[in-house]
């Protein structure tokens, strides 16, 4: 099995996606950007402060408040998830529309 390497951004952002998308599932994320659903459930709970691998019955971590700044960091980061999943789903009709028409 090769172990891909994730820059650690990309980590943080696909968390961000996952997030961002209420009543989503980690297996459609995880489909959606090609990467392994238990690697991303390991991110989730890495960016939840808990080990991978450990299994809590609570609920999600309490929320802390949330500064001026940081507000505004996460709606920029909400519209560029937003922007690069447009880009994605255009990139993805492309890619159909191409294989379409190379078929004789």
């Amino acid at each position: 099995m090769v172990m891909k390497h994730y820059p650690p951004q990309f980590k943080v952002d696909t968390v961000a996606l996952y997030r961002s998308r209420p009543g989503t599932t980690i297996k459609l994320v995880a489909e959606d950007l090609g990467v392994n659903t238990e690697m991303l459930r390991n991110w989730i709970r890495a960016a939840d402060g808990r080990r991978p691998g450990s299994h809590t019955a609570s609920g999600p971590a309490p929320s802390a408040p949330v500064d001026d700044a940081m507000q505004a960091e996460l709606a920029a980061a909400r519209k560029r998830i937003r922007e690069l999943e447009e880009e994605r789903d255009i990139l993805h009709q492309a890619a159909r529309y191409f294989a379409g028409a190379t078929r004789w």
